[in-house]
């Protein structure tokens, strides 16, 4: 087993802002009003892009696919009433990747979502995940 994973988050005396670290790394804001950074709901949103992307991005290099961009642009659909939690989350892949087909994108997008994306794993299952692919040129 892993060794469990530990972050810093402190209070910056203003509003809801926040320093996030990983001890030795870059610290992160995080920010409640949107203010000075993402909010944490937004933080979320960026962290399942970041997982995914970079299963992807692993995917395609062992098939020796020629990536030259990605850009994932996500969509999370929240509750009214508290706990505003997401009720679904939408993913658009946007890859330019000359000479390779769909599928081969496709195969490794499914693979995150259904196998290696720990952020995706950790919500609660209730939640759709879904996405769309666009080639680009």
């Amino acid at each position: 087993m892993p060794p469990p994973r530990q972050i810093v988050a402190t209070w910056l005396h203003r509003g809801m802002v926040f320093s996030g670290e990983k001890p030795g790394k870059p610290p992160v804001t995080i920010d409640g009003d949107t203010a000075e950074g993402p909010s944490p709901m937004d933080a979320l949103l960026i962290a399942i892009a970041g997982c995914t992307g970079a299963d992807v991005v692993l995917v395609l290099e062992k098939k020796r696919i020629n990536l030259r961009e990605l850009r994932i642009d996500v969509t999370g659909t929240r509750r009214e009433e508290q706990p505003q939690r997401y009720l679904a989350i939408h993913l658009v892949y946007r890859v330019t990747a000359p000479g390779t087909s769909e599928q081969a994108i496709r195969f490794a997008i499914d693979l995150s979502l259904e196998k290696y994306c720990s952020v995706s794993h950790s919500l609660n299952p209730d939640i759709p995940i879904t996405y769309d692919l666009v080639l680009e040129a």
